[in-house]
């Protein structure tokens, strides 16, 4: 449990902590929940760490003209408790309070969970599920990556070396827009053996626009297109949920582990959509 040696830099800007991403060896450093275990347990042995965990410019929460939008850098817990958050998509607050304990929450941030890509964290179907976009810098400047193309495999995201999360943009939808987040989850780490963020339009009692996304599930956070189909334009009721729930996770490659087989994983899969589905009515 000894880390290899490393240098530790704490930047007091994002042009200073990009600079100091370039060189070779480099990596980011936020709330470091992931990272320091795996540094101690030599599993990853970086040259040097980039502390971002006190760059104020990433560290805030906004709304503005239907946008919400996160800094990378701002903890589950400053999440959990926005006003802003909870008066846009409450989902977001309700979920980033389950994560994890007081002592994550705290110093856990957004994007330094987006970064890692967890398989079973909770952030990437939530993501998924309010269509963000993951705002990224680097020496040229700046991109946006669409949620649905941020995360790419096992611990793979879109990020690209030198690279650092800035902040998320979130749409915050006109119309009686509802969300939820629901998941089965270890009940020592808190991670999600299956979790399910959904968001749809309820008006006039019918579902449109549905998004059902699922973490804990394989090896990245995916939508459901099955489950969607099945419910855009059918009635908001149970009915309609437990015969589209009834085709959660279809022909996916499930994650197997000592938490959950396979067959266990595609049930709860089934479980946990309704589960999120029945809380939008």
């Amino acid at each position: 449990m000894i880390p290899a040696s490393f240098n530790y830099n704490r930047p007091e800007s994002v042009g200073e902590a990009l600079k100091m991403l370039s060189d070779d060896g480099a990596q980011a450093l936020a709330g470091g929940h992931s990272l320091l275990p795996a540094i101690k347990l030599r599993l990853n042995e970086p040259d040097s760490l980039v502390d971002i965990s006190r760059i104020a410019e990433l560290r805030f929460i906004k709304r503005d003209r239907g946008t919400l939008t996160i800094g990378a850098s701002t903890t589950h817990h400053e999440v959990a408790n926005s006003a802003d958050v909870k008066g846009a998509i409450s989902m977001l607050a309700e979920g980033a309070d389950h994560i994890g304990d007081p002592a994550v929450r705290n110093k856990g941030t957004l994007g330094g969970s987006l970064a890692h890509a967890d398989p079973a964290a909770d952030w990437p179907a939530m993501m998924l599920a309010v269509n963000a976009d993951v705002v990224i810098a680097n020496p040229k400047g700046s991109r946006k990556v669409a949620a649905g193309d941020f995360f790419q495999g096992f611990y793979m995201t879109a990020l690209e070396e030198g690279e650092l999360i800035t902040e998320v943009e979130i749409p915050v939808p006109a119309g009686e827009y509802r969300s939820a987040y629901a998941k089965f989850e270890q009940p020592a780490s808190r991670f999600a053996i299956v979790g399910c963020a959904v968001m749809a339009d309820v008006s006039g009692g019918t579902f449109s626009d549905v998004r059902v996304a699922f973490t804990g599930v394989a090896d990245a956070a995916f939508r459901d297109a099955g489950v969607e189909a099945a419910l855009e334009g059918a009635p908001a009721n149970a009915e309609s949920i437990a015969a589209a729930a009834e085709k959660a996770a279809a022909g996916v490659d499930f994650m197997e582990d000592h938490y959950a087989s396979a067959p266990y994983r595609g049930h709860l899969a089934k479980v946990y959509a309704k589960r999120a589905l029945m809380a939008l009515l």
